[in-house]
């Protein structure tokens, strides 16, 4: 009985880390970001911005190249993991392999410079950890580049989960701030918001790093 139940427990988990179901969960995980993403860049163009993100006009630029790569990188990255598109259409797969790095970048760089430009209104753990977790999101990138040139395509494909779980690593905070932010009328804000979503985004890098060791 204990045996029957180990090797289902060995087949769930080999389940949940194929590429289908894995594109699934990266789409739930990130179905917040990437939909406040698309708002934003209709918003931004128009001067609608809410109230609660009115100071981030002022890098515009920074602001609207951080919501549209955010957007591409949020929605390429589950389609990358989708084995039988890799396989039917590889070309389409390296093109968009190639949008998804680029995405990647900018929303790096973008968050770097907003950053720099914008006054913060989060504590210097966030800000902080917003620093470190861009440079990562570009290494990740670099080395998932890199070992593709190798032909190294299973140490490329964990370089590139690696970077979704990096860029998009806050997506599942807005499960738990999000129905607050409803509830109130206002952004979460302060010390324990901002511990909360640093710990998502550790979480959620974590989680990443236990499909790529499950994937092998």
């Amino acid at each position: 009985m204990l045996k029957r139940r180990g090797m289902r427990g060995g087949g769930l988990v080999r389940r949940f880390a194929r590429p289908l179901p894995l594109a699934w969960l990266l789409a739930l995980c990130s179905f917040i970001p990437i939909m406040t993403a698309a708002i934003r860049v209709v918003q931004i163009p128009l001067g609608a911005l809410p109230s609660d993100s009115l100071r981030l006009a002022v890098a515009p630029p920074a602001y609207f190249l951080h919501a549209l790569t955010g957007l591409l990188f949020g929605v390429l990255g589950p389609l990358q993991f989708v084995r039988a598109l890799r396989r039917r259409y590889g070309t389409v797969h390296r093109w968009a392999g190639r949008a998804f790095v680029l995405a990647g970048a900018g929303l790096a760089w973008s968050g770097l410079a907003l950053l720099l430009q914008v006054e913060s209104i989060a504590t210097g753990l966030l800000d902080a950890a917003r620093g470190v977790f861009a440079v990562a999101l570009v290494s990740a990138l670099v080395l998932g580049i890199a070992s593709a040139r190798a032909r190294d395509m299973p140490r490329h494909r964990a370089w590139m989960i690696r970077a979704y779980a990096i860029g998009m690593g806050t997506g599942p905070v807005g499960l738990v701030l999000f129905p607050l932010y409803l509830v109130t009328g206002e952004p979460p804000t302060g010390v324990l918001t901002d511990v909360v979503v640093v710990g998502t985004w550790l979480f959620s890098i974590a989680v990443g790093e236990w499909v790529v060791r499950k994937l092998g």
